[in-house]
């Protein structure tokens, strides 16, 4: 169990944008031939419109689109995102590498005034900060080569679920190129157009990063120190609490019951009375009987099931990436780095 001990916009000059937790499509994939350009795509000159009424000039508007391209390998690399897959144990071997976990331990060394100052001000342990970095571009080592213009746009108006969501995505992500006076086409990210260090899309790059080393410049891509604050952040105003665990061991029957929904990643849902009855008892007795909790049941090779119950700061977790298991390799992560230190 972890415990919780445990402006100016934009940098002017700006390359090698980072990569999500799932594999890659290929960045060298060649052009369909089919653009977005709003003299000929309906939806595209709708998104013109709109941001012209926000105050985007609408000649740098109609330059950014026609250089918008269609990437059929984005939409193919969501349907197939790990976290879809997976069992348990496989997803957790992508992460729990010996050698991530050197890194991520190497990573608090060498920026432990960032980190220190970071848990001080927002709450968040280093080693969960780290953790984050670690599993989503391994500490800037694996950063996106995908236009992040290309994934959105594609996103925006071809993902079959949520279109509309990207749509927003991209709206943000050409306001603030807008606004720094950087070219669009030029920034480079995941296939999902997640972006820098910690990976934040347009809307959580926004609204939550932070320039952490005062700067002037809130630089995502190639200021670590910045990317440690504004993580911390993020998880500071979705509720992160300081001191909070994260989850507890339980166990369970073989196979999950019936009548528990387990891993869901919303606020603790559940009552330990309830899994008691149906089998699921907590390895905690200092958990509040009258308290709920996130049921986790994580499959394993062999029809094998492990149970674990995810407290609030778990679910905080969540709100970075909406996958139990995601939420569970950075905790174990964090567990590991954390170890690493005290060795």
């Amino acid at each position: 169990m972890i415990a919780g001990r445990m402006t100016r916009t934009l940098l002017p000059l700006i390359a090698g944008l980072g990569l999500g937790v799932c594999a890659q499509a290929s960045a060298a994939e060649p052009l369909t031939g089919k653009t977005f350009d709003p003299d000929t795509h309906s939806e595209a000159a709708a998104l013109v419109e709109e941001l012209v009424g926000e105050g985007l000039e609408r000649a740098w508007l109609l330059e950014a689109l026609r250089d918008a391209h269609y990437r059929q390998g984005v939409l193919d690399a969501m349907a197939g995102a790990a976290e879809r897959h997976l069992r348990w144990d496989q997803y957790r071997a992508i992460f729990l590498k010996p050698a991530r976990i050197r890194r991520g331990a190497a990573f608090i060394a060498e920026h432990r005034e960032a980190f220190a100052r970071a848990e001080a001000t927002y709450g968040v342990p280093p080693e969960v900060i780290a953790a984050i970095i670690g599993v989503e571009t391994d500490y800037g080592r694996v950063t996106g080569s995908h236009r992040v213009l290309d994934s959105l746009a594609t996103l925006a108006f071809h993902h079959p679920r949520r279109g509309d969501f990207f749509r927003g995505e991209l709206e943000a992500f050409l306001e603030i190129t807008h606004q720094a006076g950087v070219a669009p086409g030029s920034l480079e990210g995941s296939y999902a157009g997640a972006m820098g260090y910690p990976q934040f899309i347009p809307t959580s790059y926004r609204a939550y990063a932070v320039d952490f080393d005062g700067d002037g410049v809130r630089d995502l891509w190639h200021n670590p120190v910045d990317a440690i604050g504004s993580v911390a952040n993020y998880f500071a105003e979705h509720g992160w609490r300081p001191g909070g665990d994260l989850y507890v061991e339980a166990e369970g029957p073989a196979t999950p019951p019936a009548a528990i929904e387990f891993n869901q990643t919303r606020p603790p849902y559940v009552g330990l009375a309830t899994l008691a009855e149906a089998g699921v008892i907590a390895d905690d007795d200092g958990l509040a009987t009258d308290g709920e909790v996130i049921p986790l049941a994580l499959d394993l090779a062999g029809g094998a099931y492990r149970y674990r119950l995810g407290l609030h700061n778990f679910y905080v977790i969540t709100r970075y990436n909406h996958s139990h298991l995601y939420a569970m390799a950075v905790t174990e992560l964090a567990e590991a780095i954390a170890r690493e230190e005290s060795a």
